[in-house]
């Protein structure tokens, strides 16, 4: 991520149950892949539908401009909202761990493992590194420590790292494992698993109906529930995962209602954002 970009926490905006939380969702689904541009109105009337009042959209779209992430565009008495630059950077970078995100494989029994200290009163640091770290799928195994087994991720760690200013106090390592106990007492203490399975079953239950009556609706609160998970989620190889895992058939469906949607809540939006 660039130094200049936005500074937005994905992980908060991403497990937001807000307007702008859905409005990041918007534009990573239908705004990203098209031209990159949507009507006020467009807009309005796709939140309309998610049961969102027409000022917290407006208060949506200011604040998101504000951000750095959208440029408006006076066209008459309308507004066409433009992605910037570093908003297409940021959710060309989301939607690909977004759309892909599902349980690890081919797994060879390497670690990554950080260690950082941060001052307690850098609280900017400190919340910096948690939230990127979390967001690239880390566990803490205590105060400055965090381990995950995807070795292709240390390099998110290290830039975590430089851009929160605290590389000089921090260590990376790429290691294998011999002991002394049992690995998946590691994986308990460094991630809550149950938790994560527990949200997991309600996404499950939650999104089983394969026919939605509003088809844009329902595929924006799928994508917007699922783009929790990578924050959530350390995507574990299956080896280290609790048996009868969720997780997985929670990708599938995912993919699956992703993919039955796309079409129809694409014409939709294409429609309203005439």
């Amino acid at each position: 991520m660039e130094s200049s970009a936005p500074a937005l926490s994905r992980r908060h905006e991403a497990g937001a149950q807000s307007a702008r939380g859905m409005l990041l969702t918007l534009l990573g689904e239908f705004v990203l892949p098209a031209e990159g541009a949507a009507w006020t109105s467009a807009v309005l009337a796709a939140f309309e539908r998610l049961g969102v009042a027409e000022k917290a959209t407006r208060q949506a779209l200011m604040r998101t401009s504000n951000a750095g992430w959208l440029k408006p565009d006076r066209v008459g008495r309308r507004t066409r909202w433009q992605l910037t630059p570093a908003a297409r950077r940021l959710l060309t970078d989301g939607a690909e761990r977004i759309y892909s995100f599902g349980p690890a494989h081919d797994w060879d029994g390497t670690w990554v493992l950080v260690q950082v200290r941060i001052p307690d009163s850098d609280r900017r640091a400190r919340h910096e590194v948690r939230t990127r770290l979390a967001w690239a799928g880390y566990g803490s195994l205590g105060p400055g420590l965090w381990i995950s087994p995807h070795a292709a991720r240390e390099r998110e760690a290290v830039r975590a790292l430089t851009e929160a200013g605290v590389a000089d106090d921090a260590h990376v390592f790429t290691a294998r494992r011999t002991g002394l106990s049992d690995a998946r007492a590691m994986v308990a203490a460094a991630w809550d698993l149950p938790a994560v399975g527990a949200e997991y079953d309600l996404f499950l239950a939650e999104f089983r109906d394969p026919a939605p009556p509003d088809v844009l609706a329902r595929q924006l609160e799928l994508v917007h529930a699922w783009r929790r998970f990578p924050s959530l989620d350390p995507s574990l190889p299956p080896e280290l995962l609790p048996g009868q895992w969720s997780g997985t058939a929670a990708a599938r469906l995912f993919a699956e209602r992703h993919g039955q949607w796309a079409d129809g809540s694409r014409r939709e939006w294409k429609r309203l954002n005439a």
